[in-house]
């Protein structure tokens, strides 16, 4: 059973963990909210808990993502606000047709709906031919994971031109795609993953190319098919669900000048 002292104590950490994550002092949190520096240390030292509409106050000012603001609440002894609907969910309605639209849309270019761990949850019609004319998909259980599709020394990666720079722009967006911009442990195990690969982790950080985008080019023979990506996510989410999937098109990277 936990005591109300340790729910206190784990209340503060997190508050800490996430004001530090922001890069902001005691002060700034006070100056931005409005709630004096004292009370925020009262609060992190675990010598006070905020109300609940104070605790939501000082997360959504840190940027806190929606399951962590859950987890906040829940170690002040508050009940959490924000749902993880399923898909099916009826007010999941209207956010799976617009995502079905788009992947429709985006034919004949592969799109990828995903969640916050790159695991794969929908597709139009077009990027399980593209990446199945590579690999066998079936022998990859589902959900398929895109990182490692494309680490995979028996996956994509064999087909991926200059694949060292593509990989190390891939992990770059993998920190800054993460929800909040934090990794949190799941997002850390894939990471310690896909270092179990050859040449992970003598991968180069360093930008080589100057182009605006890095494109993904596929070779197979003499075909080559190159690829940048456009992702899409939810402007102002209010759910869980809704908060962590994205959307990633693929467009050529190699557009004729010629026009009609």
């Amino acid at each position: 059973m936990i005591s109300s002292q340790q729910t206190e104590h784990e209340l503060g950490s997190f508050l800490r963990y996430w004001r530090q994550q922001r890069g902001k002092s005691q002060l700034d949190l006070s100056l931005d909210t409005g709630v004096s520096q004292r009370h925020i240390s009262f609060v992190e030292s675990g010598r006070s808990v905020p109300s609940r509409e104070l605790l939501l106050t000082l997360a959504k000012t840190l940027d806190v993502p929606l399951r962590e603001q859950n987890v906040l609440l829940l170690a002040s002894g508050y009940a959490p606000v924000y749902l993880e609907s399923t898909w099916d969910a009826p007010e999941m309605a209207v956010v799976t047709r617009v995502i079905d639209r788009m992947l429709r849309h985006h034919e004949p270019h592969p799109a990828i709906m995903m969640d916050r761990y790159w695991n794969v949850l929908k597709t139009n019609e077009a990027a399980p031919r593209f990446f199945g004319s590579f690999v066998d998909l079936s022998a990859r259980k589902k959900p398929r994971n895109l990182l490692h599709l494309m680490f995979d020394p028996d996956g994509m990666r064999p087909f991926i031109e200059g694949w060292e720079e593509v990989a190390s722009g891939l992990l770059q967006r993998v920190y800054r795609e993460a929800i909040g911009h934090v990794t949190d442990k799941k997002t850390n195990e894939l990471l310690n993953d896909l270092k179990k690969y050859p040449g992970v982790t003598n991968l180069s950080m360093t930008r080589k190319s100057q182009a605006p985008v890095l494109p993904i080019t596929f070779v197979r023979g003499n075909e080559r098919s190159s690829y940048f990506s456009m992702i899409s996510t939810i402007g102002l989410p209010q759910d869980i669900t809704a908060q962590e999937f994205r959307i990633e098109c693929m467009f050529p990277a190699e557009y004729s000048e010629h026009t009609e």
